[in-house]
């Protein structure tokens, strides 16, 4: 009997415990369903609040927007998303769709004065992240306009504009950009470093700068612009700008400071030149295909002693027997870099190479002096100086040369050599001479040779030069192999450093008004221009207005000395 008690009164009291875990269990399952109703509640109240709140800071900012674009475009209001598309340009002018062009007119822009643009890279991502895919920020630069020719929905965009939007090689094809009308300053100032010490060689850097930027129509800082000097092409970084970060240079005067290359980014494509020092010799090492360039100067007193006959200038280039060799070519300033088709002097000798500078050069006068080394063949390791050398040593001997052949004697002709002997050893001659030596038979040498040395003795079948043996595969490489010209035209060496001397429309000229290096140019359209021998960039150039010296009055430059004889009667 107790033992049923028990069992029903455990029964029980399971029974009774169950019921209350289960009582238990409903109270917390009510009490987290509404602890997840109450954030429900809170979460939907607060997303309608953050909506709220993003609704007023969203017309905020659309606000101050329209307002500092009413401030940038002093009152006109231009903001587009275009595709960008690169065509080949230069500076900085973009291209735009017509539908731009009646936009802009429609708000007055074109009286406001010439057109600015800010560029900007829109993230395709979303706006929060503003970074590329290398992490780096995505950047904006300023441009002037072109054309309104782009298709619809695109702008065109030049390489300088473009380098500067995508840095990184690794760009969207298509990439989205934001173009903006803006008001910029006339700019004061502009700090500016070049990439290579290649630039601070130039002659004339001022005339250089205003050369290439008539192609631009802002700058802004950080951008990185082209500067071109014949073939050659230097990069230079904005550093600073007055009076804002961003400019335009469009009828302005800048004051221009250029500082000096950074070390790390010195670009390492760009020519030097490196100086020479009389009487001490340089070493060196140039590939095929290549040139080192040197430099020296001559002064008032090393050529007052070369035009009295006392002294003469020597180029030596020494090549080691490593199996290369060079060619040097040399030119005075400035022709800073000279090169197998535009240089004064050169040298293709196989072994030493020596350049003798003289009275009789008519380039030959005081300044500063070009070599350029260049690699014909292999890498090759060469040893380079500039001396002064004393005439007087081989004016005695010319001297004695002509007073002993001023001694009358009597003398017989050789049968073998054509050579004048003394009478009484001319049999032992003729027989030595017949065994030993042979007379050269090509028209217009006759020189005489050890037979041994016959055999290397060639002439060459185009101009009938003569030379050993293994130096005609070089003369045939350099002056008769056909060399094309950039503007078109084959020719053999001789006949193409006259037309890249004298007629190549892309030959450097130096603009008799801006006094820069630039390309020839076809002829000028104004036949006046033509008559006075201007080219085409003077033409253009000289068109220019600056006042008179005399009178103040706004002249053109290529009109300026007609004005001074015509007004001032000063011929």
């Amino acid at each position: 009997m107790d033992f049923e008690l028990r069992r029903a009164r455990e029964k029980l009291e399971k029974e009774q415990k169950e019921r209350k875990d289960r009582a238990r269990l409903r109270l917390d399952r009510d009490r987290k369903a509404k602890e997840e109703a109450k954030k429900q509640r809170d979460a939907i109240e607060a997303a309608q609040r953050s909506r709220r709140l993003d609704a007023i800071d969203a017309q905020l900012k659309a606000d101050q927007q329209m307002q500092e674009d009413l401030l940038a475009g002093g009152g006109i209001v231009f903001s587009r998303i275009f595709e960008a598309l690169p065509f080949q340009g230069s500076g900085d002018k973009i291209k735009l769709p017509p539908s731009c062009f009646s936009e802009l007119s429609g708000q007055g822009a074109f009286d406001k004065g010439p057109l600015h643009f800010k560029l900007s890279v829109v993230h395709q991502e979303g706006p929060s992240n503003m970074k590329d895919s290398n992490g780096e920020n995505l950047r904006t630069t300023h441009s002037g306009v072109l054309e309104f020719t782009a298709d619809e929905g695109s702008v065109g965009v030049p390489p300088h504009v473009w380098s500067n939007l995508f840095p990184s090689e690794n760009t969207l094809m298509a990439p989205l950009v934001e173009v903006r009308y803006v008001r910029l300053p006339k700019g004061t100032y502009a700090k500016l470093q070049p990439d290579s010490n290649g630039f601070t060689e130039l002659p004339n850097q001022k005339a250089i700068l205003e050369t290439s930027l008539r192609q631009h129509a802002t700058l802004s800082q950080d951008d990185v612009f082209t500067v071109k000097y014949g073939e050659l092409a230097y990069k230079l970084r904005v550093l600073e700008l007055k009076p804002s970060s961003s400019i335009s240079v469009l009828e302005t005067d800048i004051e221009v400071d250029i500082v000096g290359p950074d070390e790390k980014s010195e670009g390492k494509d760009q020519y030097t030149l490196k100086p020479l020092v009389f009487g001490k010799s340089e070493s060196g090492v140039v590939e095929e295909g290549n040139y080192v360039y040197y430099k020296f100067s001559i002064d008032n007193n090393t050529l007052k002693n070369v035009v009295s006959g006392d002294k003469r200038i020597e180029v030596k280039i020494d090549n080691e027997i490593d199996g290369g060799d060079t060619n040097v070519y040399m030119s005075r300033h400035p022709l800073i870099f000279p090169s197998r088709h535009q240089h004064e002097w050169s040298s293709h000798e196989v072994t030493s190479k020596v350049l003798i500078l003289s009275s009789n050069d008519k380039s030959f006068g005081v300044g500063t002096y070009s070599i350029g080394v260049y690699g014909f063949k292999g890498t090759t390791k060469f040893q380079v100086s500039v001396t002064i050398e004393d005439n007087s040593g081989r004016k005695v001997g010319q001297q004695a040369a002509s007073s002993s052949s001023s001694v009358e004697m009597d003398t017989v002709k050789c049968r073998n050599c054509n050579h004048y002997i003394p009478s009484q050893s001319i049999v032992l001659h003729e027989a030595f001479c017949s065994r030993h030596s042979v007379v050269c038979q090509h028209a217009g040498c006759g020189i005489v040779l050890r037979i041994d040395e016959a055999k290397n003795h060639v002439h060459c079948d185009k101009c009938g030069q003569a030379f050993q043996y293994d130096e005609m595969e070089k003369h045939m490489k350099v002056f008769h192999e056909p060399q094309s010209c950039p503007c078109g035209v084959v020719l053999e060496k001789a006949a193409m450093v006259q037309h890249q001397g004298s007629n190549c429309p892309l030959r450097l000229i130096s603009c008799r008004f801006c006094g820069d290096m630039v390309q020839a140019g076809s002829s000028a359209m104004d036949v006046r221009d033509r008559l006075r021998g201007l080219s085409e960039h003077e033409s253009i150039c000289g068109s220019r207005t600056a006042p008179c010296d005399s009178c103040g009055r706004s002249v053109m430059l290529k009109d300026m000395d007609i004005h001074q004889v015509a007004v001032h009667q000063k011929g």
